[in-house]
């Protein structure tokens, strides 16, 4: 079965299956997804037109339905991820059907079971097309998988750990936005956390992608600055150059190159390389790699050794290093000894610019831009003599490229022999090959013998005119100064075609008009190339009979014919565009109803969304109804506990009046308190004195009587001796002391008399007061009582005043919340 009509089969699959996505058209179409991954149809299903684009689109759309089984979305995946690993079909992948898109909503659909197989194979289907590709930050569902990636670096199973690192790798490299928008994350600490702790993995894989998203996220930053100082970057450049060598697989040679090409931006990093002691081991170990036969390989490294030649130290350090020891001078055509010296740098390198190989045309413009150089960093220097060998070398092979091969060989000999015959089939890579050779010889045409003249005679070629007129109208400003160095060197020559040089530049730009006016989505440049790739091999396979000692005048009318031939050129070209006009067509029909279904597609998410949005949107205004009235029965509520803490102020105030009347009376309780046991001293003291005066008194009043017995019976005994005259005069002595003494007695009676009425009146005082006091006292104690009461009823209402404050608050930030 061809490829048309198993796409056929394909498409009329896919329309059964949207019809009706029952288990027996799910079957067919998984079949028939079978049938074309075992064809090699990469460059039917992306050449434009509608058929295959159909199916691309169908697919496109099943495999990003949530209700497509895992089982079909895996095998639509595994198809289109057999063109994910480079070339026109992974760019188209990448913007024209926005494959990249796809299988992020898928991982989003399935971001609750991560450790379903599905979700791996997206992941490294993901992983494969973002490579050195430029995702849009806009794009579907980006931001669900920076969040996923973010989330499950630190899951348990290794392969979609290493899965996630090579992903978030991608994504972040020389991508502002994405970067950006990681370091706005909250978790962003936590994820450095993570990517430093994998820094000491035991797979040097997952080491190189944490270096790498470290590199992207932080040089430029403290952490970056701390992760890559002096001390620890000599340790990131062993480990660089040792799985550069030393790397278990070409993915992470691939990581680890573009990770040091990276850090060499940075000029003290830069710096860093050059005094790393063992870096001359390294990069002798590094162009051993070039004798590899995988391309991949040989293109990383001399990858490597360009990026190393943007620091001036290192570029010196490669040259001597590619260019030690002068490589041996090999005869025209001689490829044999090139292989077998392989142990020379410089001879691997002379390998890959000629051997006619079948892979990508990077490793050879990575070669070239290799030698250039090389070349710039010898010329007027020391190593001049040390290159002059290898260029030798290197110019008798380019030389036996430019000539042309033997017609009875034919296109195979020109398959496989011929570099530039070769590369003229992409692209612009043939005209930069020229002129890259041009500016080289013009260079080196005085310093190598026989150059100039070699210079001069290719210059006045015809076959020079393609190149020259390409590089003339090209978009590239440094193919334009090169062309029109070259130009300024050959328009001096007696032979140069300056006529036809003018026709074909001509003839691109009316090309380039007509291909401006036929869509705005094609590029110039490359259908320029496109056309004239075609002429150049053509033009190349007429002229290959000419002879150099043929006469003057079979040279004039060959320049007739071609001018013939040129003009030719031009109907052809005429006949050519249209073709392309009806191929853009389709190409952009087939655009058309992609866009189209992805539009549809959009249009039914967005429609759900929308319900989904609506439904939402009833539900809160629901619960927005029933918050103002909350937030309406909060404010009454409030209200009232407003009123009630003004109330409750009040007495607040009432109580700091009474607390200061209690404070005042404590004070004079307690100076009261004092007087009183003052008092109560002075009233034991006075009571004391008393019973001494009652007792003085008491005495006296014996005395007293004992003296008016003593008076009675001296009177008795004065009335006895009124009779004795002789003893009158004496006893009235007796008797005037006795009554002297009485008189005094009296006295003393009767001002112990006072002093005692007056200690009996200042005891009463005294008792008076007491009680007073003590009365004074109870009351005080007694409105000690109530006012602690009221204190304690004060205490307990402020402290209902602060909870109802705070619920209050609680409430007014909750309604504040829902609102």
């Amino acid at each position: 079965m061809d490829v048309s009509t198993c796409l056929k089969s394909l498409l009329l699959a896919i329309r059964q299956y949207r019809n009706n996505r029952s288990a027996l058209n799910a079957s067919q179409l998984q079949k028939h997804i079978e049938d074309v991954s075992g064809l090699k149809c990469g460059g039917v299903l992306f050449s434009g037109q509608v058929l295959p684009s159909e199916c691309l689109s169908g697919l496109m759309e099943v495999a990003g339905d949530p209700n497509t089984s895992h089982a079909l979305t895996g095998s639509i995946i595994s198809l289109l991820a057999q063109f994910a690993s480079g070339g026109e079909a992974k760019e188209a992948l990448h913007s024209s059907y926005n494959f990249t898109g796809t299988l992020a909503a898928i991982i989003h659909c399935n971001r609750t079971t991560p450790e379903e197989p599905l979700v791996l194979q997206c992941l490294n289907v993901l992983q494969q097309l973002t490579y050195n590709m430029r995702t849009l930050h806009c794009a579907s569902h980006i931001h669900e998988l920076i969040s996923f990636l973010m989330q499950h670096v630190q899951s348990s199973n290794d392969d979609i750990v290493k899965a996630c690192l090579g992903l978030m790798a991608n994504l972040c490299r020389h991508d502002i936005s994405v970067q950006s928008h990681i370091k706005s994350q909250s978790n962003v600490k936590a994820f450095y956390r993570a990517l430093i702790n994998f820094l000491g993995h035991n797979c040097l894989t997952v080491v190189v992608f944490a270096l790498s998203i470290l590199s992207s996220l932080t040089l430029n930053e403290e952490v970056g600055q701390k992760l890559f100082n002096a001390k620890n970057i000599h340790q990131t450049f062993q480990l660089i150059f040792n799985i550069t060598v030393n790397g278990d697989g070409t993915l992470t040679r691939n990581y680890a190159v573009d990770l040091l090409g990276d850090l060499l931006k940075n000029p003290k990093i830069a710096d860093y390389l050059t005094k790393y002691k063992h870096l001359s081991v390294c990069l002798s170990e590094v162009l051993g790699l070039l004798h590899s036969k995988d391309p991949d390989t040989a293109s990383k490294v001399m990858e490597l050794l360009v990026s190393l030649c943007s620091v001036p130290v290192l570029r010196k350090l490669v040259c001597e290093t590619v260019l030690r020891p002068p490589a041996p001078r090999l005869q025209p055509g001689t490829r044999k000894c090139v292989q077998a010296r392989g142990s020379e740098p410089s001879l691997a390198l002379v390998h890959w610019v000629t051997s006619p190989l079948d892979g990508p045309e990077q490793c050879y413009m990575q070669a070239l831009s290799l030698l250039a150089e090389l070349f710039e960093e010898a010329i007027d220097s020391s190593l001049c003599s040390s290159a002059q060998s290898f260029v030798e070398l290197l110019l008798q092979e380019v030389l036996v490229l430019l000539q042309s091969p033997d017609s009875t060989e034919g296109d195979q000999l020109l398959k496989k022999h011929s570099l530039l015959v070769s590369l003229c089939i992409s692209s612009q890579v043939c005209s930069e090959v020229v002129l890259k050779t041009l500016e080289l010889m013009s260079h080196l045409r005085q310093q190598m013998p026989d150059m100039e003249t070699s210079f001069y005679r290719i210059l006045q070629d015809q076959r020079m005119v393609t190149p020259l007129s390409l590089a003339l109208t090209s978009n590239c400003r440094e193919h334009v100064q090169v062309a029109l160095h070259i130009l300024f060197e050959a328009a001096p020559l007696p032979d140069f075609p300056s006529v036809i040089l003018g026709d074909s530049i001509a003839a691109n730009n009316a090309y380039r008009q007509r291909v401006g006016e036929l869509s705005i989505w094609s590029s110039s440049a490359s259908e320029d190339v496109s056309f004239m790739g075609k002429i150049f091999p053509i033009m190349h396979l007429q002229e290959k009979v000419k002879d150099v000692h043929m006469s003057e005048i079979i040279d004039v009318y060959e320049q007739k014919l071609s001018a013939l031939a040129c003009k030719e050129s031009h109907l052809q070209d005429l006949l050519e565009a249209k073709a392309l006009a009806l191929s853009q067509a389709d190409r952009l029909i087939a655009q058309y109803r992609c866009q189209r279904a992805q539009a549809e597609a959009e249009a039914r998410k967005l429609a759900s969304l929308l319900k989904d949005t609506e439904r939402k949107k009833e539900d809160l205004q629901t619960e927005l109804n029933d918050h103002l009235l909350e937030v309406e029965r909060l404010k009454s509520d409030s209200q009232q506990l407003l009123e009630h803490n003004g109330r409750l102020q009040a007495v607040a105030d009432q109580h700091q009046e009474l607390k200061g009347t209690y404070n005042q009376l404590l004070s004079r309780y307690d100076k009261s308190e004092g007087m009183l046991k003052e008092l109560q001293a002075a009233h034991i003291s006075l009571t004391q004195q008393a019973e001494g005066l009652r007792k003085t008194n008491e005495g006296l009043k014996l005395q007293q009587e004992r003296s008016l017995a003593e008076l009675a019976e001296k009177e008795q005994q004065i009335k006895g001796l009124n009779t004795d005259s002789c003893s009158v005069p004496g006893l009235q002595n007796d008797l005037r002391r006795q009554e002297e003494q009485i008189h005094e007695m009296v006295e003393n009676i009767s001002i112990l008399r006072k002093e005692l009425n007056k200690t009996e009146q200042a005891r009463k005082d005294t008792s008076i007061k007491a009680s007073s006091l003590e009365l004074q006292k109870s009351q005080l104690e007694a409105k000690l009582e109530k006012m602690e009461e009221e204190l304690s009823k004060h205490s307990q209402m402020i402290a209902m005043i602060h909870s109802l404050s705070s619920s209050k608050l609680k409430g007014d930030a909750t309604a504040n919340l829902s609102l």
